[in-house]
């Protein structure tokens, strides 16, 4: 069920402490930590704390969770001090969506290329 914490995701684990990962930031409502396999000098994840399995279904039923995970990628912007970043949001397999809890990617420190992969 959407919004409750699914025994097989990744990101519900670390939300609950169960897998480590180094958090840079945390809400009532969102977690934020580094990628374990950053694309960028700085490259976090902003996750909500419930479960969503995409960036779309969490703004659907969660409006105010979502743009609270818009401010989290923003101030991690700002702790990293990046003048410009980009903030992405993989929705579904053929996006690139390999963990199906919905997430922000947080990137910058370097030049981003633009149509992106």
């Amino acid at each position: 069920m959407a919004g409750e914490p699914q025994d097989d995701c990744l990101f519900c684990k670390i939300v609950e402490g169960h897998i480590p990962a180094t958090i840079v930031r945390e809400s009532e409502t969102t977690v934020a930590f580094r990628d374990i396999n950053p694309q960028a000098p700085t490259h976090v994840l902003v996750i909500p704390r419930a479960h969503y399995p995409s960036a779309a279904e969490l703004a659907a039923a969660e409006p105010m969770i979502a743009a609270d995970v818009l401010r989290e990628a923003h101030a991690v912007a700002d702790e990293d001090k990046l003048e410009s970043y980009r903030i992405v949001f993989n929705t579904g397999a053929g996006a690139g969506q390999t963990v199906f809890h919905a997430h922000a990617h947080v990137m910058g420190g370097r030049g981003m290329q633009w149509p992106p992969g």
